[in-house]
């Protein structure tokens, strides 16, 4: 079963929906903060066909911003297809996670000139909850 996405809040707010001319929200957020513990983000991004070098450009400079923040953790963006992109980042409990969208990689989600020009969808952001994990590599990357 699929749900439509929400815009950033508490998780209650009506779907997205573009506007007359076509802009959308930049980003929404779904799911729920849930008991305290690790908590991710993962968060799914469509470029627009000609923007993929401006989505990877994108992904660098909230790579940057998180460089900086205690309590963000493991953080990966990864590519999906040609114009599908995710991060995937995880924090210590919901405190960290609710550091996190208030600094740097949040400030360039809610540039909203920005991400109307790249992205053919608003950033779906979905709230998790982390399990399980392994931390350390055991396997040689090639």
């Amino acid at each position: 079963m699929t749900t439509q996405p929400e815009p950033i809040g508490d998780g209650h707010e009506p779907p997205d929906r573009a506007a007359a001319d076509g802009r959308h929200s930049g980003v929404v957020m779904t799911g729920r903060d849930g008991d305290d513990g690790t908590k991710a983000f993962y968060i799914l991004v469509e470029a627009r066909p000609d923007k993929t070098d401006e989505v990877r450009a994108m992904l660098a400079d909230i790579l940057d911003c998180v460089q900086d923040e205690p309590a963000t953790g493991p953080w990966y963006a990864v590519q999906h297809s040609a114009t599908t992109f995710a991060i995937f980042e995880v924090f210590p409990d919901l405190a960290g996670r609710r550091a996190h969208v208030v600094g740097g990689g949040g400030d360039i989600f809610r540039d909203l000139e920005r991400m109307n020009d790249i992205l053919a969808a608003p950033a779906h952001v979905q709230k998790v909850d982390v399990l399980l994990s392994k931390q350390v590599f055991t396997a040689r990357l090639r």
